[in-house]
């Protein structure tokens, strides 16, 4: 399977120059492309090809008012071509219900004031890590690389990104092979929330770490700094650089939890099973804060991702699945439970813990949809529940 490699790059204060350069390019690129098509769309005539859009590019470098493209890697430009093509394509796909997942909106133009630029070098542009251990990236030259582990296997692209810090990444596209561990006997249930992260079914309790909530008194004060300098200054500039450092930390010391907890379940556990929650529906409610702070849905990329890779089942269960009002023991399903009750009896005698009970379920109806693949430990009643999507386990490449 594919994975992604990043690494932190200190390029000199030349180099960085040479870069804003080369995102301008490609953002110019990216935005005649978009034009081309919109123009197209208003005076009704068919969508440009892609074939067409890179012959304009390649004529438009010749004239004196897009010149200063040809100055940078051709490579660059026709990804960034094909970046705007595959903005399109995915815009129609949805439109037509092709393509899953919420729905699309057409392609807007790139600014220089985005969170982030990027470009993206392929083979055909011979980047290449040099002995010394520095990046070459024609028409930038050899930058720096803080190598925090060993490359896999070589890159086929490596994208490189300015974040709203000012700090540079580069990102290495490579194939890593499969690394199936070892059966256990045990496969688990997750009902994530906010008081609790996650809540495993042979009773588990993950407390949250809230990350955003305990570093809000420095992000107030950095917002604060910011919103009281005067635009275009360079008080101003450094007070949005210290700001956007700040979400940054903020977003990698979550990222790192993530992944060590993901990694652990996904170790410990022949299959996983979770409930497929309607994150975008939750962050409009006044529970937003705590649930952009959570993180479920890269929580349950990650496991997804290294079920795959590691040969573990991985399944999510149907949002509408009544998970905590429905009985592990005898699978009645009762009343709907506001927030506040934490515990209940079933009129079959079982006292339940709210969130262990939810977990119990999932896994049951994780485990309904398909045979055990080991013994578990310890097996519930399952209760009986359609639609169960599964992501079998084995290599996407």
């Amino acid at each position: 399977m594919q994975l992604r490699y990043a690494y932190r790059l200190d390029p000199t204060p030349a180099q960085r120059r040479v870069s804003a350069r080369v995102f301008g390019c490609a953002r110019v690129v990216f935005n005649d492309a978009i034009a081309a098509r919109r123009a197209a769309h208003e005076a009704g005539a068919p969508f440009p090809t892609d074939a067409a859009l890179s012959k304009a590019l390649t004529a438009a470098k010749r004239t004196p008012e897009r010149a200063w493209p040809a100055e940078v890697s051709a490579v660059v430009l026709q990804q960034a071509l094909a970046d705007a093509c595959a903005a399109y394509r995915n815009f129609f796909a949805s439109l037509d219900g092709t393509r899953k997942g919420r729905k699309l909106g057409a392609p807007r133009f790139r600014s220089r004031a985005d969170r982030a630029q990027s470009i993206r070098f392929t083979r055909a542009a011979r980047f290449r890590v040099l002995p010394n251990g520095r990046l070459r990236l024609p028409g930038v030259g050899d930058v720096p690389v803080r190598w925090s582990r060993d490359l896999p296997s070589a890159p086929s692209s490596v994208t490189v990104t300015m974040d709203a810090a000012g700090r540079y990444h580069a990102s290495f596209v490579v194939d890593v092979p499969d690394q199936p561990l070892p059966l256990v006997p045990h496969e688990v249930g997750i009902d994530l929330g906010l008081t609790h992260f996650a809540v495993l079914s042979d009773g588990t309790k993950v407390d949250a770490p809230r990350i955003a909530r305990k570093a809000q008194a420095k992000l107030r004060t950095a917002q604060k700094e910011l919103a009281r300098r005067q635009k275009g200054s360079a008080r101003r500039e450094r007070a949005r650089r210290k700001a956007a450092r700040c979400h940054a930390r903020v977003g990698n010391t979550r990222r790192d939890w993530l992944h060590k907890l993901s990694s652990t379940i996904v170790r410990e556990n022949q299959a996983v099973y979770v409930e497929d929650l309607a994150v975008s529906g939750l962050a409009r409610t006044r529970l937003a804060r705590s649930v952009h702070d959570a993180g479920w849905s890269t929580f349950t990329a990650m496991i997804e991702y290294k079920a795959r890779r590691h040969g573990r089942t991985f399944a999510r269960v149907d949002r509408w699945f009544p998970s905590t009002r429905a009985c592990s023991v005898c699978g009645a399903i009762g009343e709907a439970k506001p927030l506040h009750v934490r515990s209940w009896t079933c009129p079959c005698g079982a006292v339940h813990d709210r969130d262990v009970n939810a977990a119990k379920n999932i896994l049951a109806a994780g485990r309904a949809d398909s045979p055990t693949l080991v013994e578990p430990v310890s097996a519930g009643t399952p209760v009986p529940h359609p639609a169960v999507k599964r992501e079998p386990a084995g290599s996407t490449a």
